[in-house]
């Protein structure tokens, strides 16, 4: 029996009283990076599991028989529609969160894998371009960086309404990152915060961005597709709202989704889980018939292949990556641990994106740190998780029979907890019984 005099609050745990002390001392918040640390429970894609072949279906050998994982983004409007070789790619982080070198390092990675990346927050930086097979420019609430001539240089627009890890909120680029040549690439002086407005100064609501949508598509001659993201919030509602603004491609991005720097208890408490997000977008569009018209892409905390293969059986037409694409880039790597040290992480539980002294340099403006991460070298790692991820898509695909990473759907898997069933509509394994339906 525990000692009752040395045993711990289960409400006011040691985290949450040195989150409270640290309140009273500083009369702020606490901002950090990556995204949700808690270890609470909710349903996540490892609720669920595959139903491969055996006698109700035929596998298909991975040796000698196909299984194609291209995707094909904007086929509503684009005249110029996005081809992809993997449903992969990689999500928008901005230059001024990232360094140059991870920037560069993940257009190559991208591009060596067939796949896309996203200029984020900040404008385009022409490295980036110059490296990429296929970019997608992002426009957000600051216009930070918006020029229309970069704009046409794109092969997507992507009208951000907010993101997973502070949805409702605008972006933060803490002062220690904004350098000099960042200062400038954004219009703003050296050295200070940066905050981005929580909504576009060009429109209010739904109505509005039905205008906004149609400029972006007659700024860049209806060539490319436009896509629309937000934050996993009232996904059902807003995926309609987006989809009859004229989005040809819809973004959602689930509460697990990583960030540079935000206040801490919108990472924790604010969004819903990627696995309903996903659900309830699918519902959605299914619900205006335009489902497979309109693309989707889920984003939020997708680790491996096994996580964008459920989100894709649930509806998804590709799915995003970023905290992943940043290990693969170093991030949290057992290198320079005296430097991690120095900013109160350790390797494998760093989350200090936002101070810009990133020990391996991916999160920095630091041109000593950036030093750390030499560009050739990340690239390939970042290609080679793209060509795994893939690979695991198609081996699960396969093994359920399907020539297409795309034709696996929900019955493809059952749900092995009650809250999995409930919000999939998949039957609880062991059973027929689908929850809460």
């Amino acid at each position: 029996m525990a000692d009752p005099i040395l045993q711990q609050s289960g409400i006011f745990t040691p985290a949450v009283i040195d989150d409270i002390q640290t309140k009273a001392a500083s009369g702020l918040y606490q901002i950090r990076g990556y995204g949700t640390l808690r270890q609470r429970r909710w349903a996540t894609f490892d609720d669920l599991t595959f139903l491969p072949c055996s006698l109700t279906r035929i596998p298909l050998e991975g040796y000698r028989e196909k299984c194609t994982t291209a995707v094909t983004l904007g086929t509503r409007y684009a005249k110029r529609p996005i081809q992809l070789d993997v449903p992969i790619m990689i999500t928008g982080m901005s230059w001024g969160a990232l360094s140059l070198n991870a920037k560069v390092a993940l257009a190559r990675g991208a591009r060596a894998a067939g796949s896309s990346n996203t200029t984020g927050d900040g404008g385009m930086l022409m490295a980036e371009r110059e490296n990429s097979r296929t970019l997608i420019y992002e426009v957000l609430p600051s216009r930070y960086g918006i020029n229309i001539h970069h704009m046409l240089m794109a092969d997507g627009i992507e009208l951000t309404i907010g993101q997973g890890a502070k949805p409702g909120t605008g972006g933060l680029l803490l002062g220690s990152k904004v350098s000099e040549v960042i200062a400038r690439q954004r219009d703003l002086p050296a050295g200070v915060d940066q905050r981005s407005p929580a909504r576009h100064p060009d429109f209010l609501g739904p109505d509005d961005m039905i205008v906004k949508v149609e400029e972006l598509r007659e700024a860049t001659n209806g060539e490319v597709p436009i896509f629309v993201k937000m934050g996993a919030s009232r996904v059902y509602d807003d995926v309609k709202l987006a989809a009859k603004a004229g989005a040809d491609v819809i973004v959602v991005d689930g509460m697990e989704g990583g960030t540079g720097a935000s206040p801490a208890i919108l990472q924790e408490h604010t969004g819903i889980p990627t696995l309903a997000a996903v659900c309830e977008a699918r519902a959605a569009l299914e619900d205006m018939a335009l489902y497979g018209e309109v693309q989707l892409v889920i984003a939020g905390g997708i680790r491996d292949g096994v996580d964008a293969a459920k989100a894709i059986a649930l509806g998804a037409d590709a799915c995003y990556i970023g905290t992943a694409a940043l290990i693969a880039l170093n991030c949290n790597r057992p290198l320079h641990v005296e430097d991690y040290a120095k900013i109160g992480a350790a390797p494998y539980a760093c989350h200090h994106c936002h101070t810009g002294l990133c020990p391996v340099g991916v999160t920095t403006q630091d041109p000593e740190l950036m030093r750390r991460l030499p560009i050739d070298e990340a690239a390939e790692r970042v290609s080679n998780l793209l060509h795994a991820m893939t690979l695991e898509i198609q081996m699960l695909a396969r093994a359920c029979g399907k020539s297409d990473v795309r034709r696996l759907e929900p019955e493809d898997m059952a749900a092995l907890t009650t809250e999995a069933s409930a919000i999939c509509g998949i039957p609880l394994a062991g059973t027929r019984k689908v929850y809460g339906h």
